[in-house]
Order: structure tokens, then sequence, then C-alpha cells
């Protein structure tokens, strides 16, 4: 299912075999376009079609021709729990705490974020108190340097995990750069969809579940 690659340092890397990456990504999203899924996996355009269409054929993805969308059949949801948890194998339940549970406390202060930005007052903000926006932006741009080192902790344990970082990061100056809807837009590849993949990410690595834990 996986093996282990040597890092630069000398520790072990996890690595997840490129389909399953592909059939994770789906599971992270739920249902969403080729293009989307190729950068969830950190495939390329191409690779990902593949692996959909193999999805497809085994009967574990479906395409929603309507809006371009794919998801996963619940026998491909069923066939990727078995295959997460051979991914998984080689962690204990407290494998990922040193890492989870900083991320946690990062959650909270984001979703307080996303709230201010989103609202104002208990009203819609309309951005146009570029004061108030640039005070947001800055507590978003000192989080995303607190959870940078987490993201590369991740990384560094599973590979598929390397490309938050980078991805929060990319998207984090797009803010900066006054693109609003890249902070707490929803399906536009925001910094937001970014956070919530990588949450999601850890839970399903981790088998948490999320009802039981309270995170949202």
């Amino acid at each position: 299912m996986a093996h282990a690659l040597t890092t630069m340092a000398g520790a072990m890397t996890h690595r997840s075999l490129p389909l399953f990456r592909t059939h994770h990504a789906l599971r992270i999203k739920g249902f969403a376009k080729t293009e989307v899924v190729a950068v969830v996996a950190g495939h390329d355009l191409e690779t990902t079609q593949q692996h959909l269409l193999q999805l497809q054929d085994s009967g574990h993805a479906q395409f929603r021709e309507v809006r371009s969308l794919w998801q996963l059949t619940p026998a491909g949801s069923e066939a990727h729990a078995a295959l997460l948890r051979e991914d998984t194998a080689h962690l204990t339940p407290t494998s990922l705490a040193h890492i989870y549970g900083p991320f946690l406390a990062l959650h909270e202060r984001f979703k307080v974020l996303c709230g201010a930005f989103q609202l104002r007052e208990g009203v819609v903000n309309d951005h146009s108190d570029e004061a108030y926006d640039a005070a947001i932006v800055a507590g978003l741009v000192a989080l995303n340097t607190e959870v940078h080192p987490i993201a590369l902790a991740i990384g560094h344990e599973f590979e598929r995990f390397a490309h938050y970082s980078v991805r929060l990061a990319e998207t984090c100056q797009r803010v900066i750069n006054a693109e609003t809807n890249m902070f707490a837009g929803l399906m536009c590849g925001s910094y937001h969809d970014v956070w919530m993949e990588l949450h999601e990410d850890l839970i399903l690595t981790q088998g948490i579940d999320r009802a039981q834990e309270g995170s949202f």
C-alpha cells in the first residue's frame, strides 16, 4: 500500500501510493472537479484523470456530468476506509498528537478570524473599511506563520501532507494582495478551503470522530 523514504535528515517519511492519494483526495473533498482533486492529491491533471477513470471502472467513483463533479460511490468509501487503515497502519494513537494538539489550538483562532472577516457587528462585512480588514488579515498572517512549522512537521511524517504548507502560504499571500474571496470563500481554493482540507486529512489519518471531538 505504501512505503517510506529516507529524508535528508535521515528520518523516514511515509509515502502513500499515487492512486490512493487520488482516492483519498476525493474522500477529503466529498465531490470535486478533476482539477481540484489534482491539487489536493498533489498530482498533475493527466495522472489525476487516469486515476479517476480507474476508480470509476472499479465502481469506486462516479462522474456527475451536469456539474462536472467526481464523487466516491458507497463502495468507494468502503474501499477507501480499508486502504486508509493500511496507509496508516504504522501509526499509534498518539503518533501525531504533538502536531495535532497545536493545530487544534490554531483552528479555534482561525474560526474566530473567519467570522470577523465575514461579519462585523452581526452584519455582513462589505470590506469598505480597509483598516478593519487589514487588522484581520494581519491576524491571518500571524496565524499562517504559526501553522507553517506544524504543516511542515506533518509533511515530514507523511509525504502526502507536504504540499499543505506551500498552498497555505500561497493563498495567504493572495489574501494580502487584496483577493478578498481568498480568505474564507467556499470551493474557490481559498485559505479556508485549504485549511479545512488539512483538518479533514488530519482527522481521517488519525481515525478521529469529528462529531465526538466537536471540532468543526
